[in-house]
C-alpha cells in the first residue's frame, strides 16, 4: 500500500477547511455566476475519485524519497532570453534586463500543511537567496503546487522593490491577505504592459481550488510574455485543447514555450487537467515554437508514472512528431540556457 496517496488523501479532506476566497461577478463567457468554466466541459463522479484514489493505493509506481542535487548559482543576464529551471513549473526567466519568476515553489511540501502532502524529491536547484531581484511573478491558479503562499511571502521580503504578482481573476483576494499590494487579477485576454514588455494571460483547460469548497472559484490560464526578443509562452497547468492553436494564431510564434509534461497518468482521468508527453509535442508544434522546455515533472509526486517516464515518454513523443531533441529541451534541475 502506498502510504503517500493515503496521507494526500487525508490532506485533500482537511484542505476543505482551509479554502481560498473566491470571485464574485456578473456571468460571462468563462464564469457562469458561480463558477469559472472551461470551454470544453469536464465532469467527473464521485465514482471516478474513489477509483482513482485505489489506483493510488495499487497502481502508482514508487519515487526516490529523496535525490541529492547540488544547487547552481544563475549567470548573469541582462539582453536575450534565458531560462533556469529551478523545480517543478518554477522557472527563471531572463529577458532583455527583467527578471520573471513562474508558478514559485519553495516550500517541502505542496500542500497546505507542512506535515503532510507531496513532498518534493529534491531541494530547489536555485537557493533562493541566490536568485536576482524579481520584477514579475506569474501565478497559472491556484493549486498549492503552483501557488505557495510561504514562497511568495520569502520573495517579497528579501528585497526592496516589491515584485508585481499576475494571476486570473480571483486571486488577488489571497494575496491580499497575504498583506502583498503589488499584484493584477487578469481575465483570460486581458493584458498588462510594462515598459517593452506586455503579459496577456491566455485560455488554457484546468480547474482550480485550494479546498473541498472554493474549486473553480479562481481563473486559471496560461501567460504569454511579448518581449524585445520574441513571445515566450507559459503554460501553466493544462489539458489539451484547441487553445494551443488559437495562441498560435493569434500571437504568430514562440521563441520560447514551458509546456508541462508530468503527472498525467491515469489518462481517463487527468487528461482533462494535464498534458502527457505527446500533447506537449503537439503542442509544441501548434504554437509554432521554436524552443520548448518541459516543466512539472520530477519534483513532487502527484500521479501515477514513475519519475522517469515522462522523459522516456517525450523522446518518443519527439520522434512521433519528427521534432529535433535540441528544439524540446528537458533541463537539469538548476540548468540555466540561453537561447540562441
Amino acid at each position: 500500500m502506498n502510504r503517500y496517496f493515503v496521507i494526500t488523501l487525508i490532506v485533500a479532506l482537511l484542505a476543505g477547511c482551509v479554502a481560498a476566497p473566491g470571485y464574485r461577478g456578473d456571468p460571462m463567457s468563462n464564469f457562469n455566476g458561480k463558477v469559472f468554466v472551461n470551454r470544453t466541459p469536464m465532469v467527473k463522479s464521485p465514482t471516478d475519485m474513489i477509483k482513482l484514489g485505489w489506483g493510488s493505493l495499487t497502481i502508482a509506481e514508487k519515487w526516490p524519497s529523496w535525490i541529492e542535487i547540488t544547487q547552481q548559482e544563475v549567470p548573469a543576464s541582462d539582453s536575450g532570453i534565458s531560462v533556469t529551471y529551478i523545480n517543478h513549473s518554477t522557472l527563471l526567466i531572463q529577458v532583455d534586463g527583467l527578471n520573471i519568476l513562474t508558478d514559485p515553489i519553495y516550500s517541502k511540501r505542496a500542500s497546505p500543511f507542512q506535515w503532510a502532502g507531496p513532498a518534493r524529491v529534491h531541494a530547489p536547484g536555485v537557493a533562493m537567496e541566490d536568485l536576482p531581484d524579481i520584477d514579475v511573478i506569474l501565478i497559472s491558479h491556484n493549486h498549492y503546487d503552483h501557488l505557495d503562499e510561504q514562497t511568495l511571502r520569502d520573495l517579497v521580503s528579501r528585497q526592496d522593490k516589491e515584485p508585481l504578482i499576475l494571476a486570473g481573476i480571483g486571486n488577488g483576494l489571497l494575496f491580499d491577505g497575504l498583506g502583498l499590494s503589488n499584484h493584477r487579477d487578469l481575465n483570460w485576454n486581458d493584458h498588462h504592459t510594462m515598459g517593452d514588455f506586455i503579459f496577456t494571460f491566455t485560455e488554457c483547460r484546468h480547474r482550480s481550488g485550494r479546498g473541498l469548497v472554493d474549486q473553480m472559484k479562481t481563473l486559471w490560464g496560461s501567460f504569454v510574455i511579448e518581449t524585445p526578443s520574441g513571445n515566450i509562452y507559459f503554460a501553466g497547468d493544462t489539458g489539451y485543447d484547441v487553445h494551443f492553436t488559437d495562441a498560435g494564431e493569434t500571437f504568430g510564434e514562440f521563441e520560447l514555450a514551458l509546456l508541462p509534461i508530468g503527472a498525467y497518468e491515469p489518462r481517463w482521468f487527468m487528461a482533462d487537467v494535464h498534458l502527457n508527453p505527446d500533447e506537449a509535442a503537439r503542442a509544441h508544434k501548434e504554437l509554432n515554437a521554436k524552443q520548448s522546455v518541459g516543466i512539472h515533472a520530477g519534483t513532487f509526486q502527484l500521479t501515477y508514472e514513475a519519475i522517469d517516464q515522462p522523459l522516456e515518454d517525450l523522446a518518443d513523443a519527439l520522434d512521433e512528431h519528427d521534432i529535433a531533441e535540441d528544439d524540446f529541451w528537458v533541463l537539469a534541475v538548476g540548468e540555466t540556457r540561453m537561447l540562441p
